[in-house]
């Protein structure tokens, strides 16, 4: 084989490699997130401590949330290893979440609407 040849083959091979590769870890993330999170939270009206449990299903996430705004059930999406989600927060309005998660934590910001936004890091309780 010319060296030609064997450079388009080499490269052809590397890139289904690398997108076999990332093809395989989308799935990873999600099944990383569905379970118990305890999350820490530090908002601009201050901190505390909040417990989420997601399911996903088809890039799908949902869920519920509890914490000092109450309970309430959350919707969202994942792709990859990143993670978008809202819920309604009692006295507060509309949450939003955006993280990333890398193995078994999760971190990110948010906004809870009259509360203010901020950054949250948290660590999966389960698998």
């Amino acid at each position: 084989m010319n060296t030609r040849m064997t450079q388009i083959l080499r490269t052809f091979l590397f890139t289904a490699v690398v997108l076999s590769t990332g093809a395989m870890l989308a799935p990873l993330a999600a099944q990383d997130l569905a379970g118990h999170w305890i999350i820490n939270v530090d908002l601009d009206a201050g901190s505390g401590e909040v417990s989420f449990v997601f399911a996903v299903e088809d890039g799908k996430i949902t869920g519920t949330y509890a914490g000092a705004f109450g309970e309430a059930e959350l919707m969202g999406t994942i792709e990859g290893n990143v993670v978008n989600f809202t819920f309604d927060a009692a006295d507060a309005g509309t949450a939003t979440y955006s993280g990333v998660i890398d193995g078994n934590t999760i971190t990110g910001e948010c906004e809870y609407g009259a509360a203010g936004a901020g950054i949250f890091e948290g660590t999966k309780q389960d698998g």
